[in-house]
């Protein structure tokens, strides 16, 4: 374990000398979020403060790799443009030796407080977990509490990842966890602050509701209310592959239901994946001030031919999803790009004809809006490409580590489509956000957008604006 002192010099070590090589990739993205060196994984506190919002994450910025993890800090005050924040926190104490790992923010008194699991790994190839609390003080940095819930009885140490809300009187949280049994669940604890919890028990999981054995580990839940329901976002890991469903390594999705706050119990129906693409994983949402319900994910997936990824080159590796807004229709999440996005968009064009015929346009760094009647297919450079035949709509790229190609699929009556495309992402929203594709491919500089097949196409697009993360300048 490394004094915090050691783990800032060994941070600024990385920044000096790597941020201008992995500026120079041209896959670095022109207005999505990544990180500025190293690795990026889950978004760990997203939350609206006095003065704007905050967006944390999981970041080793020492390698591409995954290994003790610190968390990385974005501040906005718009959704659009994003400063980066001094780290938030460091793995130095005994608690948190081997990372810390996943979690979320909340605001409390009027300040930003974090709540987040410490990872402990022992020689002999155990593990523990201890959920802590950190809490922002005046020059904006996090002063650490310590740990505030010990792992449970009955519980491996797979338990990770606390969100908690305020419902009421009380807070609550829920963790991610695997039990005795190597099955996923998901546990519920209410407390009168945010230091002292009590276990409910298990919100749901494996063997609950119906759903017989569903995972051996649930990582990252996010219970939260919309629009009447309760819903709960969750990432299974351990499902097997059924048809066009669960073709990822590891899934992230969602339950829709009612919560019994008195029990800590979640009564719900069958899981819906949130995305079809190929990288969405370990999203984290919050509550806006006017009342939206924002997701962020992260546009990568832990174990899944990371090692080849071609940006490692550069010192750095993955990113966010765009911002989205949530809403539930008819028991189902739709998606659609957070409106303040819509300030990245250059001069418009407006085009209607046979899809053959249609323009090439620079799909670099790009918003595209369809509705197309027929069929059509669009190539996104050498290294992807989407088609939509007999209510078939395909995302195919091209495999970074194999070079094979390989596909995504959604079958449906497609009315209208929204593409935001960015220098090595692709997100796709179908219908109006009732399904979504996230993928990552790695083409070359240029991206033309060709055009095939018999659809008569009526399409808008924008150029994106690049939108320059700053520093945020240091506090006297």
């Amino acid at each position: 374990m490394m004094s915090e002192l050691t783990l800032l010099h060994k941070l600024a070590r990385s920044l000096m000398t790597g941020q201008l090589r992995a500026a120079a990739d041209p896959h670095r993205p022109h207005w999505h979020l990544a990180p500025p060196v190293g690795l990026l994984n889950d978004p760990v506190g997203f939350v609206e403060a006095d003065d704007g919002y905050h967006l944390f994450y999981q970041w080793n910025p020492l390698a591409c790799a995954h290994g003790a993890k610190f968390w990385g800090h974005w501040s906005s005050t718009d959704l659009v443009h994003w400063q980066h924040e001094p780290v938030a926190l460091l793995p130095s104490e005994a608690y948190e030796r081997n990372g810390c790992y996943s979690g979320s923010a909340v605001l409390h008194q009027g300040r930003v407080h974090l709540i987040y699991t410490g990872n402990v790994k022992y020689d002999d190839g155990s593990r523990t977990a201890y959920q802590c609390l950190a809490r922002q003080i005046d020059d904006g940095t996090f002063e650490k509490l310590g740990p505030v819930i010990d792992l449970p009885d009955g519980y491996t140490g797979h338990v990770r990842d606390p969100k908690v809300w305020r419902q009421g009187d009380h807070w609550y949280l829920v963790l991610g966890a695997q039990d005795a049994q190597l099955k996923g669940q998901v546990l519920c604890y209410r407390g009168d602050d945010l230091q002292h919890w009590q276990l409910l028990g298990e919100l749901t999981g494996s063997g609950h509701n119906g759903l017989g054995e569903f995972g051996y580990m649930w990582e990252c839940p996010d219970l939260f209310e919309l629009d009447g329901s309760d819903v709960l976002i969750c990432c299974p890991q351990g499902l097997s592959p059924q048809g066009d469903r669960y073709q990822n390594l590891f899934q992230s999705g969602y339950f829709v239901g009612q919560m019994d706050y008195a029990s800590g119990r979640l009564t719900h129906g069958e899981f819906t994946e949130l995305d079809l693409g190929f990288e969405f994983y370990a999203p984290q949402t919050t509550l806006t001030r006017d009342g939206r319900r924002l997701i962020v994910g992260w546009m990568g997936l832990p174990d899944d031919n990371e090692a080849s990824q071609p940006t490692r080159d550069y010192g750095w590796q993955h990113q966010m999803t765009c911002p989205r807004e949530l809403r539930l229709v008819a028991g189902r999440l739709y998606q659609q790009p957070a409106r303040e996005l819509t300030a990245l968009r250059g001069p418009g064009t407006r085009w209607q004809g046979p899809a053959e015929a249609a323009p090439l346009l620079d799909g670099r760094s790009a918003e595209l809006f369809l509705q197309p009647q027929g069929h059509w297919q669009l190539t996104l450079g050498e290294s992807a490409w989407l088609a939509y035949v007999n209510h078939t709509l395909t995302l195919c790229r091209r495999n970074w580590r194999t070079g094979e190609w390989e596909s995504r699929h959604w079958h449906g009556e497609l009315m209208d489509l929204r593409l935001l495309l960015d220098a090595s992402s692709i997100e796709l929203f179908i219908n109006g956000g009732e399904v979504v594709m996230s993928s990552r491919y790695f083409p070359g500089e240029a991206v033309p957008l060709g055009w095939t097949g018999s659809a008569e196409l009526r399409l808008e697009y924008w150029p994106l604006s690049p939108c320059m993360l700053e520093w945020a300048t240091p506090m006297s």
